[in-house]
């Protein structure tokens, strides 16, 4: 199955600031030497998914001094493209307006794949997921588009995309930041979550952003899933049935955590500290990968050739330094005890 992935990292991070002052939300450190933006690269490099594009607005050039260094050796000895795009200075105002306007300005990129499948995914998410296990959901119903989807506490609802589903998963309705929140069938003690990662079956994606073009329409969330969701076929996956090889019994299932805030980037750090830690970042089966690699691997090649030793603050300097949670709290200025970020169930 043929899968060409968009990337979308072109959101400012206003509620980060001041950590967004110079930097987009996705090229932020997280631990020691990744940015959050290598978690959705490594799911869908782990996946066989070796053509991505990073659709990037907001101050681009830290991210894309890190996709060069990083990521772009890796997709080139892979036989595979990544790719950074900014937004085309033909459209109004040189800016994407939104989700669904991002993509629709790089349709002729997509097209030149002649994909099977388009994934649409969030750039700023902790997670990991095997995407070509969705892709295979995705077929199995030939559904117009797919979205990944969690649950959640249907009070804490409020504050994502929530679908309306039928037992079979195939979304009836599909609502930003609902005010009231429909249950997931038979549990009426969670909803339905979007985590911002689609797939979309390419024609339809076509129909579905030649429309919203027509209409004026710009966002995938606000608009144009709301509206396809009664005309076509749309289906939500399941994250909690998605399994990554490599995964610690005390880990936590099905982790996902939306780092928009400072509160919650700190607590997704912190979930990744310790020897039995929420979110272990080092699984050998599904490898965290970024720039930590590359520069480690540099200095073990340069330690090796000059067949001496490397002091430990060296090997410390050849990564970017963490943003550690307790970094993240003092430019917050808020008490973790009093101000929890929302967890999935």
């Amino acid at each position: 199955m043929n899968i060409v992935a968009l990337v979308l990292a072109g959101g400012e991070g206003s509620r980060l600031y001041p950590l967004t002052a110079e930097h987009a939300k996705p090229a932020l450190a997280f631990a020691n030497g990744y940015r959050i933006v290598d978690f959705v690269l490594s799911n869908l490099a782990n996946s066989r998914i070796h053509n991505v594009y990073v659709l990037a607005q907001y101050k681009p050039a830290s991210l894309i001094e890190h996709i060069e260094r990083a990521w772009a050796p890796w997709f080139a000895a892979s036989s595979g493209t990544i790719k950074v795009l900014l937004p085309r200075t033909n459209t109004l105002g040189g800016r994407f307006k939104g989700t669904a306007d991002a993509v629709y300005q790089y349709l002729d990129v997509v097209h030149a794949h002649r994909p099977d499948v388009v994934a649409v995914f969030a750039a700023d998410h902790v997670y990991r997921m095997d995407v070509r296990q969705m892709a295979a959901f995705h077929a199995e119903r030939a559904a117009d588009a797919t979205v990944a989807a969690l649950g959640v506490p249907i009070d804490q609802a409020s504050s994502f995309g929530v679908m309306s589903t039928a037992r079979d998963g195939r979304i009836l309705e599909f609502r930003e930041k609902p005010r009231m929140p429909a249950c997931i069938p038979g549990d009426p003690a969670r909803a339905f979550a979007s985590m911002g990662n689609y797939l979309f079956q390419p024609k339809a994606l076509d129909r579905m952003l030649a429309e919203a073009r027509r209409l004026g329409e710009t966002d995938f969330g606000r608009d144009v899933l709301p509206r396809v969701a009664r005309s076509s076929s749309l289906y939500a996956y399941d994250f909690a049935t998605n399994h990554v090889p490599g995964v610690q019994p005390f880990e936590e299932r099905a982790y996902w955590r939306d780092v928009g805030t400072l509160t919650a980037l700190a607590a997704a750090q912190q979930d990744a500290m310790g020897s039995r830690p929420r979110f272990n970042l080092w699984n050998r089966r599904w490898p965290l990968r970024g720039e930590h690699d590359a520069a480690l691997l540099a200095k073990l090649r340069d330690w090796r050739d000059a067949a001496s030793s490397v002091e430990a603050e060296e090997l410390a300097e050849a990564s970017p330094p963490a943003l550690t949670p307790a970094a993240v709290w003092r430019a917050s200025g808020k008490d973790r005890r009093n101000d929890e970020p929302l967890r999935p169930s």
